[in-house]
């Protein structure tokens, strides 16, 4: 063998010994991903307006009988 094919031979060699432990490097950080329920309970805040209108139609007899004070 002559020195130039040791050069190419001893680049190979690097490269692949830099290749797999780069590759093994890179194994160890591979990123994990859990799901897991929450300890706290989940809580919603609602800014809600509610209104109502409640309309009472009294007949005419029964209104007179309200603005009578003598029943009460």
């Amino acid at each position: 063998m002559d020195i130039i094919q040791l050069k190419f031979s001893f680049s190979l060699t690097l490269l692949a010994v830099l290749f797999i432990g780069t590759t093994l490097g890179m194994m160890g950080c591979t990123p994990t991903v859990q799901v897991a329920a929450s300890d706290k309970p989940i809580e919603v805040n609602l800014n809600v307006k509610i209104e109502h209108e409640i309309r009472i139609k009294v007949d005419k007899e029964i209104d007179d009988l309200f603005s009578d004070d003598d029943v009460f």
